[in-house]
């Protein structure tokens, strides 16, 4: 990934803007034992604590790497139970990375996001909607279908 898609210009451009990266060979003690990196390129995306909330294995070109940290950074809020967050980082990646393979996942998260800030299950049935029309071979859709079956 060094050679293709950390130079990019989008990729540094976000990388600089929204992440702290780290990087370290696969093999360097401790940090490899501490991550459990076996290899290279892994990503992580770790929140403030260092809880891990999102790992990555193996090449990602810089269209799908952006989205891939976004998803991650997703992840991390919604864990920490941040649903506005989640859902303002969802639409981004939604609108700016439509056909990326991350925009799936974030539209399911989306739907959780709304509906565990609302309690509002409409939240959960238009996320279903979503991926049924846009994504219907999605494991995500496959995994929202019970959605459908809310009034």
């Amino acid at each position: 990934m060094g050679a293709v898609t950390y130079p990019d210009s989008k990729v540094a451009a976000f990388v600089n803007d929204r992440m702290i990266p780290i990087q370290f060979l696969a093999d360097a003690k401790p940090y490899a034992d501490d991550f459990n990196v076996k290899w290279t390129p892994t990503v992580i995306v770790l929140d403030e604590d260092g809880k891990e909330h999102s790992r990555t294995v193996g090449f990602l070109p810089p269209e799908e790497f952006v989205p891939s940290l976004l998803l991650g950074i997703i992840k991390a809020h919604f864990d920490l139970n941040r649903f506005s967050e989640t859902l303002a980082d969802a639409e981004k990646l939604i609108a700016d990375y439509p056909k990326s393979r991350a925009a799936p996942e974030a539209i399911y998260l989306q739907g959780v996001a709304g509906y565990k800030s609302t309690h509002d299950p409409k939240h959960l049935k238009a996320a279903y909607q979503k991926l049924q029309a846009e994504y219907p071979a999605s494991e995500w859709t496959e995994r929202a279908q019970p959605y459908n079956l809310l009034p």
